[in-house]
């Protein structure tokens, strides 16, 4: 599954900030509407009884000072009127009109004598009234006429004996209240749609970082590093600075999880070093056993012999402790060539590299190893060649070359020639050294780099052989990251090898 899937079927942090900001708005208009439903008319109302209230107090105060007939107070009452759908009418102690704001103030003239005098009959009959307030020279009522028309209607006496009559319908608080409820409702649903919009651009704006950090952070997971998060605002805000710590544990991880691999990678190979390095353990002490076995049986029997006197004579005796001291020889030197062998592959002895003339490590040995070639009259062929220098261990180097040579003398057949080369390719010398017999039968030349392997074991046997000189030979070449090998011909056999000359 991958993200953008696993991330639509959860909500969506711009899905929830925007549902929360516009059931936040619709609830905010729906609590409004329901107040204004509720209270408005009520507000209305009041608001209304207080300018009757001022309306009279105000044709109260006028009448006591005289300045009823003024123009000042017409323009106060008017303006009162006008501003409260109101209207009053003031008469004095003979039921004259003294002021009215209507031109029906016959009607008004008789409401407010029903009300002074009879309050339940006449012609305006009262159908429901509803005392608001009483005071000492007034009263505030809540009347019906007979059309059902509803009236917030307030009376009383002022002055030297004046009566007023101030009124209001109740129907314009009515179509007020309406009105605003109405208006109110097209105004809350316009704020919900542009509230929307804004909310969800708001939100896209505010979510679509977080989604970038989700995406990141779901790449985390699954050890992906390669993306980053990259910040689309004019300033740096809070979740820009998360980004970059996001970015920086990225790299952080990163680091650290290849410094994991690679520190596994070496841990996997100590332990396969490790445990190579058992299996050659065992190896070794299993041939060397298997080796030391035949000479170890050898000196057992002829020191034996010797101590029961089989043979009294002097001669014989000789023989014997001959044997004893070849045996013994073969030995030493096996040992010898097995703990260099087990230094080389065990990694405990490091090439010392230098640069030196192998045309005369060459000759030297040559001239060493003379005796030998003439105990089994061997003619050594080696050309006149200038100086070639290498890089190289020399002594490890010499050791390949002796390996070589001596291998070469114990295999020499027919022509008994041994011929050493330098051919020189590139930046690389090759060394060889060839000798005339029997070539290596195909079935044995892949194994004769391999401890203890012989060819032919009777021969072996026969000069002291141990079959480990090829596999130092190896050992040598390998830790010197260098080639060698072997080449087989009709009348002999050629081992080689390679140094590095720059």
């Amino acid at each position: 599954m991958n993200n953008k899937n696993k991330h639509n079927k959860t909500h969506s942090i711009r899905f929830e900030i925007s549902m929360a900001f516009m059931l936040t708005m619709i609830g905010t208009f729906g609590l409004c509407l329901i107040l204004n439903l509720l209270f408005m008319e009520s507000f209305y109302v009041q608001n209304k009884r207080e300018a009757i209230i001022e309306a009279y107090k105000s044709i109260d105060r006028a009448i006591s000072s005289g300045d009823i007939t003024s123009s000042e107070f017409d323009a106060e009452i008017l303006h009162i009127c006008e501003r409260y759908d109101i209207e009053m009418i003031v008469l004095d102690g003979d039921s004259k009109t003294v002021k009215s704001s209507t031109s029906d103030a016959e009607l008004l003239a008789k409401i407010l004598w029903e009300n002074m005098i009879n309050p339940s009959n006449g012609d305006y009959e009262i159908r429901n009234r509803t005392i608001l307030d009483v005071g000492e020279n007034y009263t505030l009522q809540r009347d019906s006429d007979k059309l059902g028309r509803q009236y917030l209607e307030m009376w009383g006496i002022v002055g030297n004996g004046n009566l007023v009559l101030v009124r209001s319908t109740m129907e314009s608080i009515k179509d007020n209240v309406a009105i605003s409820n109405t208006f109110m409702a097209y105004v809350g649903i316009v704020a919900i749609v542009a509230g929307s919009i804004v909310i969800l651009y708001i939100s896209k704006k505010v979510t679509d970082p977080i989604k970038k950090l989700y995406f990141i952070s779901d790449d985390m997971k699954m050890l992906n590093f390669e993306a980053k998060y990259e910040s689309d605002g004019y300033y740096h805000s809070e979740i820009d600075a998360l980004g970059e710590n996001m970015n920086d544990l990225s790299k952080t991880l990163e680091s650290t999880i290849k410094e994991l691999k690679n520190a596994n990678i070496v841990l996997k190979r100590d332990i396969a070093r490790k445990e190579e390095i058992d299996e050659m353990r065992k190896e070794f002490l299993s041939n060397v056993s298997h080796e030391l076995k035949t000479p170890i049986a050898l000196i057992q029997g002829y020191a034996e012999g010797l101590k029961e006197g089989i043979n009294d004579d002097e001669e014989s005796r000789n023989f014997y402790c001959e044997v004893i001291m070849d045996e013994a020889s073969k030995m030493n030197i096996m040992v010898k060539k097995l703990l260099t062998l087990n230094q080389l592959e065990f990694g405990n002895d490091n090439a010392n590299m230098e640069r030196f003339d192998i045309v005369e490590l060459i000759s030297n040995y040559i001239k060493s190893a003379e005796l030998l070639a003439k105990q089994k009259d061997v003619t050594i062929k080696f050309d006149h060649y200038e100086p070639i220098f290498v890089w190289g261990d020399e002594f490890k180097i010499e050791e390949v070359l002796q390996n070589y040579y001596s291998n070469a003398l114990n295999h020499i057949d027919g022509d008994k020639i041994i011929e050493i080369k330098l051919v020189r390719n590139n930046n690389k010398v090759r060394v060889s050294v060839f000798n005339t017999g029997n070539p290596i039968p195909s079935d044995s030349i892949g194994h004769i780099w391999e401890k203890f392997y012989k060819v032919d074991k009777a021969r072996t046997r026969e000069y002291g052989g141990s079959g480990v000189g090829l596999s130092i030979v190896k050992a040598i070449m390998e830790g010197m990251h260098q080639d060698y090998g072997v080449l087989n011909y009709d009348n002999g056999v050629e081992f080689y090898f390679e140094l590095e000359t720059k």
